[in-house]
């Protein structure tokens, strides 16, 4: 049975970070300079940020990082001052040296929910571009991406880019 222990601080923001994925840096989907110009102006961008409520560590293997060990994120997203969702988070190892880290995360709000996924590779970059893999209600189209940058301990500042 998994060995669920709490986390340092560092650890589960680094690995926070990881996401964003969250998400959860990693495999990033951001317009290119050959993308659709008028796609991209049309996107829908928002701000969330992230408070951390909760954090642990799954140790599969042997004891400290191994394959297949997990990081868990809880945090509570707000949007000018006010508690507006939930975003969580689970990290999973795939290779220990150099460390990376297969992140995916679901963001919960009023409108809807939308997924994303990212491939990240420790030590973490200070921003992190997250894919849109889904959603549903008002993110049913799915598409897009996510910027995610630290700002503390157990915080971290969401831009969100929802395609058309």
């Amino acid at each position: 049975m998994p060995n669920i222990s709490k986390l340092g601080r560092a650890r589960c923001l680094g690995s926070a970070a990881v996401l964003a994925v969250v998400l959860s840096a990693g495999a990033a989907l951001t317009p290119s300079a050959t993308a659709d110009a008028a796609a991209t102006e049309r996107a829908t961008t928002f701000e969330l940020v992230g408070k951390q409520t909760s954090a642990g560590v799954v140790d599969v293997g042997k004891g400290g990082t191994s394959i297949g060990d997990q990081n868990v994120v809880h945090e509570d997203l707000y949007r000018d001052g006010k508690k507006v969702g939930d975003h969580s988070a689970v990290c999973t190892v795939t290779q220990v040296s150099p460390t990376a880290l297969q992140c995916l995360g679901t963001f919960l709000l009023p409108e809807g929910q939308f997924a994303a996924q990212s491939l990240l590779h420790l030590p973490a970059p200070a921003s992190v571009d997250v894919a849109i893999t889904g959603g549903s209600g008002d993110y049913s189209t799915g598409q897009g991406f996510i910027r995610t940058v630290p700002a503390g301990e157990t915080e971290r500042h969401f831009t969100v880019h929802l395609l058309p």
